[in-house]
């Protein structure tokens, strides 16, 4: 309870853990760009609705123009910023960050390499938050879809040091999220990475470029051969790189990799259907879309075509989606349902 905390960057994630943490009793502060953001929380605290809620905390928010005042240190900082405000945030944290305090990457995509060559390597750890919705859709509010990880039994927090050696700060920190919902240590936070990169690549840029839900999207047995696509490529370049990537939908990424052989396409369609009682949620990357702000597909799908460049791994579905959803970032493409065949066409499939 005596530790100082921040989270930089209270987009939807960092507004959920900050409401919960806060809640709990840590001392904590939030730091957004947002400004009517940040005003809607000092004045009105955060409202929490959906399958944890509702419930209203108060909290300390600050800009990060006030932010830079700051006159302490934060033993742990929460980081979950978007990927591609990485490098500069970072740097900002660092200042912020005590000299024996650890910095937690809360983000989606690949950025611990890039957080610790900034921070230190001592000082960056990761935590992968997995088969999570949540959204920010107005000032100060945050909305949690579907149900919580801990009453499906599936750990949503995996916190993980670089190095693969689970530590006591691991399990602290493990252990400062379970207040929110089920959490774990993990040895092998790569893997897990892997995992939720493949899981977001296969998703998000779906609904983004289509502006339907996850279950309208799931109708279409064409988005579903795309999710299927995406996952099986992103697996083959992780196990080409020897990554022991954690299951995906609870199905090996061999499997994936393997996705055209035998029965095992039929197999992971399935995992694709519409969920019968599933709201009709809307991904982080869909939600950037519908705000007119950037989306991070050049650090999700991107990322998975540059390093299968690298391991030597034809990427074509990635690639395609990449451009695809870029050219809606650029405004010269919309979201649109014939986008599916877009991709497909870019990608060679017929």
């Amino acid at each position: 309870m005596g530790k100082k905390m921040a989270v930089v960057g209270t987009g939807a994630a960092g507004s959920y853990i900050g409401a919960f943490l806060t809640r709990e009793g840590h001392d904590l502060v939030l730091i957004d760009m947002w400004g009517e953001h940040v005003d809607k929380m000092n004045a009105d605290g955060i409202d929490v609705s959906g399958s944890q809620g509702p419930f209203n905390v108060p909290v300390r928010a600050h800009h990060f123009s006030d932010a830079s005042q700051l006159k302490d240190q934060y033993d742990i900082i929460f980081f979950a910023m978007k990927s591609y405000d990485t490098v500069w945030a970072a740097h900002f944290a660092k200042k912020l960050l005590a000299s024996n305090g650890v910095l937690v990457s809360n983000q989606n995509c690949m950025n611990d390499l890039t957080l610790a060559s900034i921070v230190g390597f001592e000082r960056e750890i990761g935590c992968v938050m997995s088969g999570i919705t949540v959204g920010l859709w107005e000032p100060g509010h945050v909305n949690r879809g579907g149900q919580p990880g801990r009453d499906r039994g599936h750990d949503v927090f995996r916190v993980g040091e670089l190095h693969g050696r689970i530590t006591p700060r691991a399990e602290e920190i493990a252990e400062l999220l379970s207040c929110i919902d089920g959490s774990k240590a993990t040895s092998n936070i790569w893997g897990e990475r892997w995992s939720k990169l493949t899981t977001n690549a296969s998703s998000n840029p779906i609904t983004a470029m289509t502006g339907l839900g996850s279950n309208g999207a799931a109708e279409l047995p064409e988005a579903r051969r795309l999710q299927i696509e995406i996952s099986k490529e992103s697996c083959r370049v992780a196990l080409a790189q020897n990554f022991d990537v954690e299951p995906i939908k609870g199905i090996t990424a061999d499997v994936w990799s393997r996705a055209n052989e035998g029965d095992n396409y039929e197999e992971l369609d399935e995992k694709f259907l519409p969920s019968p009682g599933v709201s009709d949620w809307k991904s982080s990357m869909s939600q950037d879309v519908s705000k007119g702000r950037k989306t991070e597909v050049t650090l999700m799908n991107g990322y998975i075509s540059e390093q299968g460049t690298l391991a030597g791994i034809p990427t074509p579905v990635n690639t395609a989606i990449t451009f695809v959803v870029d050219e809606i970032d650029r405004g010269v493409r919309q979201p649109d349902v014939l986008n599916i065949k877009e991709v497909l066409s870019r990608a060679g499939i017929r």
